[in-house]
């Protein structure tokens, strides 16, 4: 019987080991997916007094690795996802203004158009895309040219934070030595 019973354990085991053996889990992605709240722990905002959040951006971080970024990988005149991946979704939990243009709550994509000395930020009501390649201009629902803004160290990773101005979130997009910002106003 105590034969019996180590042979059990014994076969038992060895089934285990096997089983967790198949298990393959992927290696971390080179683009992790990150998330960037307004306001968060970090941004004091007037209008807001309560910790909730306005706006919220998901998006891939892409990294530089010693790459030229704007102008040679990311083309310039072409429309860019704002990231890597499946494409950056924005958030609005409330309505906002952006530009004139009133934005009602709800998920949007992001994209520009990245430029030499100027971005188009488009906001695109289309949703679960990989990328820029089925980018639907029709679906825009709004665009806006914003300077860039150049920096003299490298941002080694695709960045989006907020800043304040009064009313206004200014949604801030770096990576390389480029920064652009959106100014959202927030009622």
């Amino acid at each position: 019987m105590k034969k019996l019973c180590l042979l059990a354990v014994v076969l038992f085991a060895a089934v285990s080991v096997q089983a967790q053996n198949v298990v393959k889990f992927a290696p971390l992605d080179a683009s992790p997916v990150d998330i960037s709240y307004f306001p968060n722990k970090s941004v004091k905002f007037k209008k807001t007094d309560t910790p909730a959040p306005v706006v919220k951006v998901t998006y891939a971080r892409p990294s530089a690795k010693g790459r030229a970024i704007f102008g040679d990988l990311i083309k310039f005149g072409e429309v860019w996802r704002v990231g890597a991946n499946e494409n950056t979704e924005i958030k609005f939990y409330k309505a906002v203004t952006i530009n004139g243009t009133k934005v009602p709550a709800g998920t949007y994509s992001l994209f520009a158009i990245p430029e030499k000395d100027k971005w188009t930020i488009i906001i695109n009501k289309e949703l679960d895309m990989w990328g820029a390649y089925a980018y639907d201009e029709s679906k825009d629902l709004l665009r806006v040219s914003v300077p860039v803004k150049p920096v003299s160290d490298v941002i080694e990773a695709l960045s989006i934070a907020f800043t304040t101005e009064g009313s206004v979130a200014n949604l801030v997009i770096g990576w390389d030595k480029t920064t652009v910002e959106l100014p959202i106003t927030i009622k």
